[in-house]
């Protein structure tokens, strides 16, 4: 069993209260069909910068990435499954799913 880093892009903050609750339970209801999947239900992303490969540092990442949470899955066709049903999805946002080597 691999773990799997889904990468969530393109998705704001809820600007009312009431969304923002609504989101939470979703991502909460989410979650919790996920069991024992999920290692790292992970965070929303802030402010980010980016590092050339010349040093010069940027403002503001060029990915659009908005979030980040870790599951275990048997594979990365699993993985992808799991992803489908992330609530990212119902406002437009997406779900990018890399699978993760242990190396150290």
């Amino acid at each position: 069993m691999g773990k799997y880093l889904l990468a969530y892009k393109g998705v704001g903050t809820p600007e009312s209260e009431e969304e923002q609750q609504r989101v939470m339970a979703a991502w909460s209801a989410w979650f919790e069909s996920l069991g024992q999947a999920v290692v790292d239900p992970g965070n929303p992303f802030g402010p980010s910068a980016a590092v050339g490969n010349d040093g010069a540092v940027y403002e503001g990442a060029t990915s659009s990435l908005t979030g980040y949470s870790v599951v275990k899955a048997d594979d990365l066709g699993a993985a992808t499954e799991m992803a489908k049903g992330s609530p990212v999805l119902e406002s437009g946002g997406s779900v990018e799913i890399y699978e993760t080597f242990e190396v150290m």
